[in-house]
């Protein structure tokens, strides 16, 4: 019998059947084609049960235990047949079911079509996006676009509005590529669902908002943070999915070479200091803060987190939520948890003095202490903390490691193709190149899918007096060059010649060296 058909037990109910060896499900369209177009795929999904085909007038139901039987006759009636059970494993039935849900349900540019004449929409209910019993095409296209910038593994949905056109972008791997552009009409209906599914005050049209959307897709929640500001022309947002159905991103997981995660390791594993991690923003700080506190959370350490917002439950740690309308600052959350006895704190970002004085105190004292900083290299962050106003000889008593990281385009593996190494590499030692070619597994994009590079910068005793002492930049790269120390272009070089990324992408997150 075939691996995904479920073994019928010895007593089932009349009429139900196993699947015989070797049968497999239909395809997706062959079952669209058999369902009504007034049959709901809600219905369905909530008794795991799909129309497969039809046999000597027959028809043939897929489910996944024979408790289905009754809501088989039951669908057996509305389509005038009588029927037989054949049993499928859970995970093949909800695929076939996904499957038809974008055959049928979910057509952004459907719905885009069909939203002529709708006015402002204020009294609108939340939903799973995957449903496909809403009739409002404003909620359809909304639900679409959603599912679809799910399915194309895009970070941030933005929605912006121009004299003529409102122009919707996806973010995906970091590089925003046009989805879809609506008339200017649609503008008020697109904009006030949004507004009520984030909780914001429709009402309210020339201040800023922010809100979150919680919605569930098949069988796993995505959270996504609304951001909107009023523009010349009408409100734009900005939404940033977090797939809660992904999970986190262990240390293992973030892609680094043996050697570079044992220099991390050998960092976060220290009963006191500071760890800083720079880059842009959505250069995967906060990604790797996450799997650092993953890796040194256990029953008998006290690890506590300020956030600006917290973006994932991390299991065994206290997080809490920066709100400057409650008095909840970075540098007021930081003074409150440090009475808190923890062993670790993580500061989602040191924004000015105070935080950065306490946090340093905080290192000095006997804690853990991770952030992140808004520079350019690894170097540059002992060299803000100072500029900051903290105290070079602190500075250098403090800080055991600073991270500067990137995310590189992955160049995707069925398409890439050889290409000439460009001058500036091949002087470099630099032997192979490849760039992106395009096909359909990549969205014709050439590329799926982030590699991560990180410039890690350690504090030795030589370095600790070269900072006390003032050193500019230039000379603390000096003393780290005796010490192995590598920036992030040599360490993007390597991820071109191995085929990671191409030297256009290496170029555009690194710049050139």
């Amino acid at each position: 019998m075939e691996e995904n058909a479920i073994q019928a037990p010895a007593a089932s109910p009349p009429g139900t059947t196993e699947a015989l060896p070797g049968r497999r499900l239909p395809e997706a369209r062959e079952v669209s084609a058999l369902l009504p177009e007034s049959m709901g795929l809600d219905v369905l999904r909530n008794a795991k049960i799909v129309p497969l085909r039809v046999e000597d007038g027959v028809l043939i139901v897929g489910a996944t235990s024979f408790d289905a039987f009754p809501k088989a006759q039951m669908l057996g009636v509305a389509m005038g047949l009588s029927i037989d059970l054949e049993l499928y494993s859970d995970r093949d039935i909800s695929e076939l079911l996904r499957m038809l849900y974008d055959i049928r349900s979910v057509a952004t540019d459907e719905a885009a079509k069909n939203m002529e004449g709708i006015e402002d929409i204020d009294d609108l209910s939340r939903e799973d996006v995957l449903s496909d019993s809403v009739d409002v095409p404003v909620i359809r296209l909304v639900n679409g676009l959603f599912v679809d910038a799910l399915k194309q593994r895009a970070t941030d949905i933005h929605v912006e509005p121009y004299e003529d056109e409102v122009l919707i972008r996806f973010r995906v791997d970091g590089v925003l590529q046009d989805r879809l552009r609506l008339p200017r009409t649609h503008q008020a209906p697109l904009t006030s669902r949004i507004k009520v599914m984030a909780k914001m005050d429709i009402a309210e049209h020339m201040a800023p908002q922010d809100g979150r959307i919680g919605i569930t897709l098949g069988d796993h929640a995505v959270d996504i943070r609304v951001g909107l500001i009023p523009t010349q022309y009408g409100e734009r947002i900005a939404m940033r999915m977090l797939d809660k159905g992904h999970g986190l991103l262990t240390l293992e997981d973030l892609g680094m070479e043996k050697n570079e995660r044992e220099v991390m390791e050998g960092l976060i594993y220290r009963p006191h200091g500071m760890i800083l991690f720079t880059g842009p923003t959505g250069s995967g700080k906060t990604t790797s803060l996450y799997a650092i506190l993953q890796a040194l959370a256990r029953p008998e350490v006290n690890i506590i987190t300020v956030e600006d917002p917290v973006e994932y439950a991390l299991p065994g740690v206290a997080q809490i939520q920066v709100n400057e309308k409650a008095g909840v600052s970075f540098a007021s959350a930081l003074r409150s948890i440090l009475r808190q006895d923890p062993d670790i704190v993580m500061i989602g970002e040191m924004r000015d003095f105070e935080t950065a004085h306490i946090g340093v105190q905080a290192s000095l004292t006997g804690h853990l202490v991770l952030s992140t900083l808004h520079t350019n290299d690894s170097i540059g962050a002992v060299i803000r903390l100072v500029d900051m106003g903290i105290e070079p000889y602190l500075a250098a008593s403090c800080i055991i490691g600073t991270v500067a990281q990137r995310l590189a385009r992955r160049l995707c593996a069925h398409c890439r193709r050889e290409t000439t190494v460009p001058a500036v590499m091949a002087r470099q030692g630099v032997k192979k190149a490849w760039e992106p070619a395009g096909c359909p597994k990549c969205h014709g994009t050439g590329y799926h899918g982030r590699v991560g590079l990180y410039e890690q910068f350690v504090i030795n005793e030589e370095i600790q007096e070269a900072i006390a002492a003032g050193a500019p930049a230039s000379k603390l790269r000096e003393i780290a060059r005796v010490q192995d120390f590598r920036t992030l272009w040599e360490i993007g070089l390597e991820a071109v010649e191995s085929g990671k990324t191409s030297p256009d992408e290496l170029v555009r997150v690194a710049g050139e060296e």
